[in-house]
């Protein structure tokens, strides 16, 4: 699915209109943006599942085209973990 048609669902569903319901999208992805940005913040919906942050320690990697190698730097990364409700839902 893709966002142009999590929105028209949006939009349908709620019955409001596609720029409400961009508008919604919109500030809940930067609402979850913010909140993971903060150290050692979590942002949990309970049924569907949980969005946190983890760090990726630095490490040797190879160049796939000379394999060569290379040092890939430390990073953070989102990871998602479903709850329960989506598990079985599934």
């Amino acid at each position: 699915m893709t966002k142009a048609e999590l929105v028209e669902k949006m939009a349908k569903d709620a019955g409001i209109s596609k720029v409400a319901a961009t508008a919604a999208l919109k500030s809940f992805m930067e609402g979850v943006t913010k909140s993971l940005k903060k150290k050692d913040e979590k942002v949990t919906l309970v049924g569907f599942g949980t969005f946190s942050k983890a760090r990726r320690k630095a490490r040797k990697g190879r160049n796939p085209q000379t394999g060569a190698p290379i040092k890939i730097k430390a990073t953070n990364v989102v990871k998602f973990r479903p709850g329960k409700k989506l598990k079985d839902s599934i």
